[in-house]
């Protein structure tokens, strides 16, 4: 049987119980994930030529030769990445990946002109560009605080930091012709007992209040605000935890985000979504996955995942959730982690798409909780790979069996060859 043939038996599978897939093809295509720049150089940056992650309560465990350790290496990695990834994408940078010629650029130094070459190199390929402040990696965040530092030598440095970046952020929104978000997530937080917790809130708030001073064109910059339970060397406190900036973020218009790995364990973040978007017109999310804590693994086809894609499309607010990746993992090819965290995460969405939610609303309200359960069972064993695989053919990329020779392929080609 051929590939079409077989399209179009799963079509009628589909069909039969009110899904038109062909929607779901078209929204799916018409989606674009923000991919992060640091999986492939594992968080380094080019502040240096040796630079590398440091401090800030996050790390990247394993040493996979061939990570990217020039701008024109991270540039062609992407790029062979985007290849491999069905749809038109984004691309999620931070501070510390600027074009900063060998010269050294203080973080409250970073301006529009370090990344003029990322917005050509973006506008060349027809991709957005996103923005993050670095409040990791310096020796100013060492003491575990930046924007809520009693330091206030530290704090206004970090201030003038966040202010910068999103002077940037409002350079490529203008540049590219639509909103480039900045997203500001900072590690301030304490190992141990903390007693003044509200103090440290309040600086917070206070350095916020400044950061956001500046008006910038909507349509060219939108800020968004990401918590965080807990971290390394911050296990007993977080000043930017999730009810701090949901509450600082609905008193001031600015964007929630959402990272999947920064919750409890136990906690839903897809439970989220229907609370959140009751209140906000848009949301943030970053896509990682969390195994024992905030870990970073690559994205997988989770029910986590699952759940969260499916909440995002029966709420209705697909097109108003703006998603990006966050994970870097050392540990395997790098390009191929890329790959297989962006599929999963179209892969979810695509099964979301495809879920008959008018009918479960009705098996709902009627009461009938039996039918209901009983049709979302019916749908795992739907032959969604064969949808999966049409969407790969429209967008003229590998299929999912093809995608390990063209990674290895890359990999005996260019990133082998890197000492």
């Amino acid at each position: 049987m051929n590939d079409q043939r077989i399209f179009s038996n799963a079509e009628e599978r589909y069909q039969e119980l009110g899904v038109e897939v062909q929607n779901a093809l078209m929204r799916l295509a018409a989606l674009p994930l923000s991919i992060h720049c640091w999986q492939a150089d594992d968080v380094g940056g080019f502040e240096t030529p040796d630079a590398k992650l440091s401090g800030g309560g996050i790390q990247v465990t394993g040493n996979y030769p061939g990570k990217a350790r020039t701008l024109e290496e991270i540039r062609t990695d992407l790029q062979t990445v985007s290849s491999l990834l069905p749809g038109n994408h984004r691309l999620a940078l931070h501070a510390s990946y600027g074009d900063f010629a060998g010269r050294k650029v203080d973080r409250d130094q970073v301006a529009p002109e370090h990344f003029d070459g990322w917005a050509d190199w973006a506008g060349s390929l027809g991709i957005g560009l996103d923005f993050n402040s670095t409040f990791f990696s310096h020796p100013l965040a060492d003491s575990g605080f930046t924007l809520s530092s009693k330091d206030d030598k530290v704090r206004r440095f970090w201030i003038r930091h966040a202010q910068a970046c999103r002077k940037i952020s409002a350079f490529l929104g203008e540049k590219q012709g639509s909103p480039c978000i900045h997203n500001l997530w900072i590690p301030d937080g304490a190992k141990d007992l903390t007693v003044d917790r509200f103090g440290y809130r309040r600086l917070l708030v206070e350095s916020l209040d400044e950061i956001y001073k500046q008006d910038y064109d909507p349509g060219h910059l939108k800020d968004s605000l990401e918590s965080k339970l807990f971290g390394i060397g911050s296990e007993a406190f977080v000043v930017g935890s999730h009810e701090f900036y949901m509450g600082y973020a609905l008193s001031r218009g600015k964007l929630i985000c959402l990272d999947t790995g920064h919750f409890h364990p136990t906690e839903s973040i897809a439970d989220k979504v229907s609370a959140l978007f009751q209140f906000v017109e848009e949301l943030v999310f970053h896509v990682s996955r969390p195994m024992r804590w905030d870990s970073d693994h690559v994205v997988i086809l989770s029910d986590d995942l699952k759940e969260l894609c499916a909440e995002l499309v029966r709420s209705g607010k697909l097109e108003q959730s703006h998603v990006g990746l966050d994970f870097f993992d050392g540990t395997l090819n790098r390009i191929g982690a890329y790959v297989l965290g962006g599929r999963a995460a179209l892969k979810a969405f695509l099964l979301a798409l495809l879920l008959p939610h008018e009918q479960l609303k009705r098996y709902e309200e009627e009461g009938d909780f039996f039918a209901r359960l009983a049709l979302l069972e019916e749908m795992k064993s739907l032959p969604f790979g064969a949808v999966w695989d049409e969407h790969c053919r429209r967008m003229n990329v590998p299929l999912d069996r093809e995608v390990i020779e063209r990674v290895h392929r890359y990999e005996r080609e260019v990133t082998s060859k890197r000492n």
